[in-house]
């Protein structure tokens, strides 16, 4: 019987947990829940002799690898994965897999009652600005920013994006207006919206060549990863830019600094909460838990990332 273990410092919501538990138990998996842990040593412990791994954003790199000895897939209950050594996972032979676009209308939902919130000057008193005939820019275009488009088009955005790896037939179709240079990004848009993963390519890429461009009473909204900020030039763009703005779901290093002087024109959630509603805490459990049966029962690796 093939073992699962389902290890989460941030526990899944009761009502998904008895979901993944229904899951594993219709295919007859046998499975085991830690969760709340804050010390290492009880992930190695409880991973020892388990098949499958199912995390949200807990890490797994080579020690946890090196203290799996069965262990064949580790699924990321979530879009991003860079919480995963892939390429220690490659070389202890296990698949790692993400779970994309579950929690993609929690995302986008967030994305934009942020915006509404730093428009509307945190509806502190003051008059504030409307979302409602500026330019949005996408920077990425997979699920989360499609849903980002379709809200905020609603509200009557005027939506643009950049996406090498996305074909510009696709964005048209979704009444999207394709950028073709990242600098265009930064030179369009009253608001840009970060959907990127961070890695070689893009960390801290968002930095003074691409703020220098962006016009007055520009906003940049990150709910992705904070390594795509260089965040001494994030400090550079308020001081320079007077209309600069800062919307995220990552608070950036040096937020006590940049709340120093400005506040007004910062905001930061107490900790990462895009994916954090009922509905998405359940879909990604789910699909993690299908995911991991699909794989040890048909070799099913739709969604392998390494």
């Amino acid at each position: 019987m093939p073992k699962v273990l389902i290890a989460t410092e941030k526990p899944f919501a009761a009502a998904a947990a008895a979901k993944i538990k229904a899951e594993l138990e219709a295919a007859k998996y046998d499975y085991t829940f830690l969760e709340s842990y804050t010390d290492p040593a009880d992930l190695y412990a409880a991973v020892a002799d388990v098949d499958a791994l199912i995390i949200r954003s807990d890490k797994v790199d080579e020690a946890v690898l090196d203290a799996a000895k069965n262990l064949k897939i580790v699924v990321r209950a979530g879009a991003g994965y860079d919480n995963v050594d892939l390429k220690a996972a490659t070389s202890h032979n296990v698949v790692v897999m993400n779970t994309p676009g579950q929690n993609a209308n929690a995302v986008a939902e967030l994305t934009i009652g942020m915006m509404i919130y730093l428009a509307r000057a945190k509806f502190a008193g003051k008059s504030g600005s409307e979302l409602a005939g500026k330019k949005l820019v996408l920077y990425g275009f997979g699920y989360i920013a499609r849903l980002v488009g379709r809200m905020a088009k609603g509200i009557g955005m005027e939506i643009y994006a950049y996406d090498p790896y996305i074909a510009n037939e696709v964005m048209t179709k979704e009444g999207v207006k394709p950028l073709s240079k990242v600098a265009d990004i930064f030179k369009t848009g009253d608001y840009v919206s970060l959907h990127v993963p961070a890695n070689d390519e893009t960390k801290e890429s968002i930095n003074w060549d691409m703020l220098s461009l962006v016009g007055d009473n520009f906003t940049l909204v990150n709910t992705a990863r904070k390594e795509l900020i260089n965040e001494a030039d994030l400090l550079k763009a308020f001081a320079e830019k007077k209309g600069f703005r800062y919307v995220s779901d990552v608070a950036p290093g040096n937020l006590d600094a940049i709340n120093a002087e400005y506040a007004e024109r910062i905001f930061c959630t107490p900790k990462k909460m895009g994916a954090q509603t009922g509905e998405a805490n359940t879909n990604a459990g789910i699909a993690a838990a299908r995911q991991i049966v699909g794989f040890i029962d048909r070799g099913d690796k739709t969604f392998k990332v390494n």
